[in-house]
């Protein structure tokens, strides 16, 4: 279906983490702040890089399979930063 699937798989964890970022810019400047609508999708993206790299590592065969651990474990921990400043930014002034 499509020429490098391999490329395609391996691209999805960092693209979504990147759909974080926009969705929080553009759900503040649209939604505003703390819109409970541009909460639901931040909510579902974050385990979805989770499940994504498990399946990276579930379908890697031999030594590519410790390659994937080592990326999951280093893309997940900066995705979860990634994650928590997107909610700080959509909720707005919740905090304070």
């Amino acid at each position: 279906m499509f020429p490098y699937p391999e490329q395609y798989r391996q691209a999805a964890p960092p693209i979504l983490t990147a759909f974080m970022v926009f969705w929080s810019l553009l759900s503040r400047l649209i939604l505003g702040g703390s819109s409970s609508i541009a909460f639901y999708p931040l909510f579902g993206l974050f385990p979805l890089v989770i499940l994504l790299h498990g399946q990276l590592i579930w379908q890697a065969k031999g030594m590519e399979r410790l390659d994937q651990g080592v990326y999951a474990f280093i893309h997940i921990a900066l995705s979860f930063v990634v994650w928590t400043f997107s909610l700080m930014h959509v909720n707005g002034n919740g905090f304070s």
